[in-house]
């Protein structure tokens, strides 16, 4: 099912009136490179109907894109060791950010920064970011997921706040244009994705907690 997500509702009315208006004024042949921006906004702002897997230990991915890093790294927000997965959202990848676990919420830091190419690695430090700390109500488990702005994206949208319960794959945040979600973990988790390896927000999974 293709559903529009609310964030792009004013870009595609406008998008749609300025095609219409350009069609009249000069014709449908000028008017083309309207209706294509149209189809690109369309794209962009897609939001389709996800049915999450519910399976206590796992771990979905938060955001549609690339796997483009990871391993173990120091958690600069629970201040502990964690396995860190991240994925990279290109212009072309479906934008709506959902909860990779079951849980409440515990913390949500909001840091302003940079806006370098949010593939670099660098980008998770120095980059506008919104991160958000969730405890598993199964597993018990403190995970911690963060959208970071990109070179183009200069708006994160977040939905929740602190004490809210999410489910798995609930949507609760947007990112406008490229940007990119790290997850740490703790190290007891174990990656069931590789690098370069295209996942789907709510739906893949991308790490399982090791019995």
């Amino acid at each position: 099912m293709f559903l529009l997500a609310r964030e792009g509702w004013w870009h595609v009315v406008i998008a749609l009136l300025v095609a219409i208006v350009m069609t009249v004024w000069l014709g449908w042949v000028w008017a083309i490179p309207f209706w294509l921006i149209l189809i690109f906004v369309m794209q962009f702002f897609r939001d389709p109907h996800r049915i999450s897997p519910k399976v206590p230990g796992q771990v979905l991915s938060p955001a549609d894109g690339k796997v483009v890093f990871i391993g173990s790294t120091t958690d600069p927000y629970l201040n502990r060791q964690a396995l860190k997965i991240s994925v990279f959202m290109n212009v072309f990848s479906v934008h709506s950010n959902r909860s990779p676990t079951k849980g409440v919420i515990k913390k949500i830091w909001y840091f302003p920064g940079h806006f370098l190419n949010a593939e670099l690695d660098k980008a998770s430090e120095q980059n506008e970011r919104n991160a958000i700390w969730i405890t598993d109500s199964q597993e018990h488990s403190d995970i911690v997921f963060v959208q970071v702005a990109g070179l183009i994206a200069r708006r994160i949208l977040c939905y929740v706040k602190e004490g809210d319960a999410l489910d798995w794959g609930q949507r609760y945040g947007f990112i406008r244009f490229g940007s990119r979600l790290d997850l740490y973990l703790p190290e007891k988790y174990v990656t069931q994705v590789q690098l370069g390896d295209k996942v789907a927000a709510g739906v893949d999974v991308v790490a399982t907690h090791a019995k």
